[in-house]
């Protein structure tokens, strides 16, 4: 867990920046900067949601009956430690994109003739005054995308999460 907190430490994009550039400028390296970064938050959320769920009423009513140690996992932790994983995953993939233009942007996504937003931003930025379009519409399309995937994510939250229904 202490090495969760120390990447948890460094900002994400700086970490992502350097573990792209070791890897070697590719999609796939970029990609999985990114997964690597974002793992720690997921370990201490899922951690953070075990040890709460594991003083509940309803886990200590099937530790009397003589549940598993598996059972309990399975079908109590685990099943009610979902939904808030789920919800911080669909508000992340915005997060991502974002993280994959920047990579993208220096040139440490993917490479041509594969298309990226980052890339077309980038290349775009030379032509910002005669045809700014070039930049726009790539940096549109950016935005539109994660903020659509933040507004998922909070749809998520509000179906998975009833207790903020009443408020």
């Amino acid at each position: 867990m202490r090495l969760m907190d120390i990447m948890l430490s460094v900002p994400s994009l700086v970490l992502i920046m350097a573990l792209a550039a070791a890897l070697g400028a590719s999609l796939f390296n970029a990609m999985l900067a990114i997964t690597l970064v974002r793992i720690p938050s997921y370990v201490r959320l899922a951690r953070g949601q075990a040890l709460s769920i594991r003083h509940q009423g309803y886990v200590k009513a099937a530790q009397t009956f003589g549940a598993s140690r598996w059972h309990l996992v399975h079908w109590h932790v685990a099943r009610n430690a979902m939904p808030p994983l789920l919800v911080q995953l669909s508000m992340d993939i915005g997060s991502a994109i974002l993280m994959a233009s920047a990579l993208g942007f220096i040139g440490l996504g993917a490479q041509q003739p594969t298309a990226e937003w980052g890339a077309m931003v980038a290349t775009g930025r030379n032509y910002i005054l005669d045809n700014w379009w070039y930049s726009a519409f790539p940096g549109l399309a950016i935005l539109i995308t994660a903020t659509g995937f933040n507004l998922l994510g909070d749809g998520v939250r509000d179906l998975l999460d009833p207790q903020q229904q009443g408020k």
